[in-house]
């Protein structure tokens, strides 16, 4: 068994990139798996680190600004073509799956154009243009989210869920284990802010604006800050002399434990926190980001809002209400135990398995 996965850019597409690799080889333990990311990515860090095989292409997207990078862009894309070809050529697979993201279209595109079976893994309510250009090739097409006929072709459809990462779908942690890996009071509130795997400037100043909240009450903070701003976080942490309370971290490695320890969670919309989320159960704030394509993180946020699943506080607003929300969420224990109700009927676990049972069925 053979097969290249493709995609990468954020957690979001890398994350369920290595859950479906590591269900292929549970199924299949002699499986060789090649990944295909872009060049400068995450997925170029990540993927080696979970122990698999990647080659980069030297694809980039288009800048929403005028750039003269956009002009590099048609140059990159066919360069990218080009060396795809050598790859999957060279490494013959039996399945080529797509997950979103730069790399995931010439590669993709570059396989079905030279016979191979491919298969789309479509993580939102709302697909990114990528995969509707790729969905037309594509044998299958596995989905989280109801109403994507709009979109795709339905005799591909495959409603599988989103996979989500092995030790966030079986959370064995106490709350009392979680609090004890991040130094925190287990008898107090905990909060955990994921702005996602690059971090969320909105979320971010949110807090900072906010420090003087955990001074005031008896709560704390597991803070996930990203790259870009976690030594100014951590500074004005410092001089605001509350690091026992607000534990600032770059990057959250063990969310098992931070989903563990937490009460409430202010959380970006992307597909996969959400799915995370539903598995997890805790009741959270979401904060789509305005910096997506067709806005689809308000579209994922809303499928919950309507079903009484979250709340959710726009980008623009969050600076302003989100620490007033968050106190009448953890003065309202009733509002908190329905969140959680209602989230975790929306969980739907071993979506890698499903994915893996699809591809068994077009490779045999």
């Amino acid at each position: 068994m053979k097969a290249i996965i493709s995609g990468g850019g954020t957690g979001g597409h890398i994350f369920p990139a290595i859950a479906i690799a590591n269900a292929i080889k549970a199924r299949w333990t002699d499986a060789e798996i090649l990944f295909v990311g872009a060049e400068g990515r995450m997925e170029m860090e990540k993927v080696p680190a979970a122990g698999y095989e990647i080659k980069a292409l030297p694809i980039a997207g288009l800048q929403r600004r005028l750039t003269l990078k956009n002009l590099a862009v048609p140059f990159k894309m066919i360069r990218s073509q080009i060396k795809v070809r050598k790859i999957i050529g060279g490494f013959n697979p039996d399945i080529v799956v797509g997950v979103g993201g730069y790399a995931s279209a010439p590669t993709l595109k570059t396989a079905a154009k030279m016979g191979y079976s491919t298969l789309l893994q479509e993580q939102n309510s709302y697909p990114g243009l990528t995969n509707k250009m790729l969905a037309s090739k594509a044998k299958k097409i596995c989905v989280a989210y109801d109403g994507l006929e709009r979109f795709f072709p339905q005799e591909k459809i495959v409603f599988t869920g989103n996979p989500v990462r092995a030790d966030i779908e079986e959370i064995t942690a106490t709350h009392q284990e979680g609090c004890n890996h991040f130094g925190i009071n287990p008898d107090q509130p905990v909060i955990l802010s994921v702005g996602g795997s690059l971090g969320a400037r909105s979320i971010n100043e949110m807090i900072l604006a906010n420090l003087d909240y955990f001074k005031q009450h008896e709560t704390q903070i597991i803070w996930q800050t990203g790259r870009w701003m976690y030594e100014q976080c951590a500074a004005a942490v410092k001089e605001a002399g509350l690091e026992d309370k607000v534990k600032v971290l770059q990057f959250v490695s063990r969310m098992d434990l931070a989903y563990a320890a937490a009460d409430v969670v202010f959380s970006r919309a992307g597909a996969i926190a959400i799915s995370e989320l539903c598995l997890v159960g805790k009741p959270i704030i979401l904060i789509p980001s305005p910096n997506v394509s067709e806005d689809h993180q308000t579209k994922n946020a809303m499928a919950l809002v309507n079903k009484g699943a979250a709340i959710m506080v726009k980008d623009s607003e969050c600076k302003e209400k989100g620490f007033g929300i968050l106190d009448d969420l953890l003065s309202n224990p009733d509002k908190q135990s329905s969140m959680s109700h209602a989230i975790k009927k929306l969980g739907m676990p071993k979506a890698a398995e499903k994915i893996v049972d699809e591809i068994e069925k077009l490779i045999h």
